[in-house]
């Protein structure tokens, strides 16, 4: 996946949980909240997409407390607003040319 390629569900809403420092508890919450409960990230999910995200640079640790894995908060960096954007671009345009569409049905 790269800046060119749509984003999966999963990482378009971490991007968008990581606009302020958070835990992934926090992340797994925060898209519950966002989506009616219709999107639940699990743990494995969840982490093996913080590690992909972490790799290209598109979050960073921001903190964690020594020794724990639990409290380690992250936060989406201007790499990664970038390719947000780039995707929330995406999604509007398919938005707009399905509504053409359907208005000329």
């Amino acid at each position: 996946m790269d800046r060119g390629q749509p984003l999966t569900e999963a990482l378009f809403y971490i991007l968008l949980a990581a606009r302020k420092p958070v835990h992934g508890y926090g992340i797994i919450q925060e898209v519950a909240a966002l989506t009616g409960g219709r999107v639940n990230l699990g743990p494995g999910t969840l982490y093996g997409a913080i590690n992909s995200l972490l790799e290209k640079g598109w979050i960073v640790l921001y903190s964690a407390e020594a020794g724990s894995r639990r409290k380690k908060e992250y936060l989406i960096t201007e790499a990664g607003r970038e390719v947000f954007a780039g995707e929330l671009r995406r999604l509007r345009e398919l938005v707009s040319n399905g509504k053409k569409m359907e208005e000329e049905t």
